[in-house]
């Protein structure tokens, strides 16, 4: 062990690292970049000759008080802390290093940013404004519907199978991050709207994915960029002036159940969350909402 740390170069580790990342940790090769850009940045600082193992506590919280001016966002400022982590857990778990002097950074506090929330209302006048008469009208409501009727990530919509709908329990299988899987309760609308477009969706000349659940007109998945293109332009017809998102509507879900008394844990498992903590915004989310309501209602505000 101690003949590889002697040979250990700053391009020889690097170079097994993301193959470790590639391999073993499975990272996309865009998160991949960022953590090598973010170590590139690391390394101009502390001056390359320096042999990894060589780099302690001291060296890392002088490099992240330098960004202070230029990176003074918390969360880029967290993603580089979470950048050098993963590295210097690589070296101590390949034997390369002694210690962790990451294990001691803190993680800087992110602002709490309220999502873009949208009332009953705007998702009903959202619905409304879908053209029925045009051949894609039935599959854009029954998506619009399922985004907000079960809380959908963009990714898990595109990737729904007719196979994954269970009719009878009125349940669908939800494949998430991780390809980890979940049953999320589908309610009886929803599945009117799907019923309705599969109606339309046989006469398609060609089905392309037979077990993908929304096509487009040729026939094959639609893509995230697509429904997105659906929903900011249906949006706009409905004379929506919030930016709004098919993520807007899974917030919009989330929300909704907690303001209407939903248990915080069924609400983490519908949306696929590990940690409860994720889900916790929508309390405050709830609180403001409440703080508006009697602002603008009690006598006394």
């Amino acid at each position: 062990m101690a003949d590889i740390k002697r040979e250990s170069s700053w391009s020889r580790v690097e170079s097994a690292y993301i193959s470790y990342l590639r391999i073993e940790k499975s990272l996309s090769e865009n998160t991949i970049s960022a953590y090598m850009g973010d170590l590139a940045r690391f390394k101009r600082f502390i001056a390359e000759e320096r042999e990894p193992a060589d780099i302690g506590l001291p060296d890392l919280q002088s490099f992240l008080a330098t960004l202070s001016a230029d990176l003074a966002n918390p969360a880029t400022q967290s993603r580089m802390v979470s950048s050098l982590r993963s590295f210097f857990n690589y070296l101590v778990t390949e034997g390369l290093s002694d210690s962790n002097p990451s294990a001691l950074l803190d993680m800087p506090r992110k602002e709490m940013k309220l999502p873009e929330v949208l009332s009953l209302a705007e998702i009903d006048s959202i619905v409304e404004a879908i053209d029925m008469s045009m051949p894609d009208g039935h599959r854009n409501r029954a998506i619009i519907e399922t985004l907000y009727g079960c809380g959908l990530r963009v990714s898990e919509l595109t990737s729904l199978k007719l196979t994954d709908i269970n009719r009878k329990r009125e349940f669908i299988t939800v494949t998430g991050k991780g390809n980890k899987q979940r049953l999320v309760p589908v309610g009886t609308r929803a599945l009117k709207e799907i019923d309705l477009y599969m109606e339309r969706r046989r006469h398609l000349p060609v089905i392309r994915e037979r077990n993908i659940l929304f096509l487009n007109g040729r026939g094959g998945r639609l893509s995230r960029i697509s429904i997105y293109n659906i929903v900011k332009d249906t949006a706009k017809k409905a004379g929506i002036r919030k930016r709004v998102s098919p993520h807007t509507f899974r917030h919009s879900f989330a929300t909704h159940m907690v303001e209407a008394g939903a248990d915080l844990r069924a609400v983490q498992e519908m949306l696929g969350h590990e940690s409860i903590t994720t889900t916790e915004i929508y309390t405050h989310l709830d609180s403001t909402y409440l703080k508006e309501t009697i602002s603008m209602y009690h006598p006394r505000s």
